[in-house]
């Protein structure tokens, strides 16, 4: 991936505050101050802050910078410590990463985190491959003769339905020990 690929994808940042009841006016002052001291950081993006809809709700920014290096060197940096510092008590953070992969290994009823990346790729290639196999034995070639735009559209139409519906969640729950740790 070159640095324009880079910066076309960005990295983006979700972080969770539970605020201290009866502090959301101080809260949302420190927020609307850290958000002007990120807008000058390089690469930085944009803040969209959600407000609850009733007291006691959780807050929630979505951070987004220009790369994942630009975004880490903002939530390690010194001022944004210095930031969080302030808020003594005010509010709590619980920040999550996303890959985009989460929701094939989400285990229904649990609030566990996702397993470590490179587990999430075994997996979904032990899914991916068979299935592979399976289409260029079974189907590449009964559609041959067809444009190539139609037989590259046929795998991905018939690979993503199967994998969110059908296989993942079975091989989740399969390898959840694995993936997971025992719990």
């Amino acid at each position: 991936m070159d640095e324009s690929d880079a910066a076309a994808v960005g990295a983006t940042e979700v972080i969770s505050w539970k605020v201290t009841p009866g502090r959301e006016a101080e809260f949302e002052a420190w927020a609307h101050d850290l958000t002007t001291v990120a807008t000058r950081q390089d690469g930085h993006l944009g803040a969209t802050w959600l407000r609850p809809h009733t007291a006691g709700d959780t807050y929630h920014v979505v951070i987004r910078f220009s790369s994942a290096e630009l975004l880490e060197k903002w939530m390690g940096s010194d001022e944004r410590g210095r930031w969080i510092d302030k808020l003594g008590g005010i509010a709590f953070a619980e920040s999550v990463r996303r890959t985009g992969m989460e929701t094939w290994f989400s285990l229904p009823g649990l609030n566990v985190r996702p397993p470590p990346q490179w587990k999430m790729v075994v997996v979904t290639l032990a899914a991916i491959y068979p299935l592979s196999l399976l289409f260029n034995w079974l189907v590449a070639p009964s559609v041959r003769g067809f444009p190539l735009f139609l037989r590259a559209l046929l795998f991905p139409c018939a690979l993503v339905p199967l994998l969110t519906f059908v296989i993942m969640p079975s091989l989740s729950k399969l390898l959840r020990t694995w993936m997971y740790g025992r719990r």
